[in-house]
């Protein structure tokens, strides 16, 4: 079998994101299951909704990785004004 000649930048890149949307996929099954608990549990006492902590703070964190993975704070853009610079600076 022949070795696949791969760019390593992409092939990381395709590796986050494969890894990111496996997460965001665990993230909504446990929480899916997390709900049905508390609503077959008889929700408790609480004003609050103990399952709402996991699905907040969760979410916060998935956002995040999704933001890094993705480049929605313009990370890529930095990343390549700065090797521009640095090319400059090199000659």
């Amino acid at each position: 079998m022949e070795p696949i000649n791969r760019d390593p930048q992409l092939w990381r890149q395709a590796k986050a994101r494969a890894r990111f949307k496996a997460s965001l996929f665990t993230y909504f099954w446990v929480n899916a299951l997390l709900w049905t608990i508390w609503v077959l549990t008889g929700r408790g006492a609480y004003p609050v909704p103990w399952p709402l902590w996991a699905t907040f703070f969760w979410g916060i964190a998935l956002l995040a990785n999704g933001a890094s993975v993705y480049g929605w704070w313009g990370q890529g853009q930095q990343a390549e004004r700065e090797y521009e610079r640095l090319l400059r600076e090199k000659r």
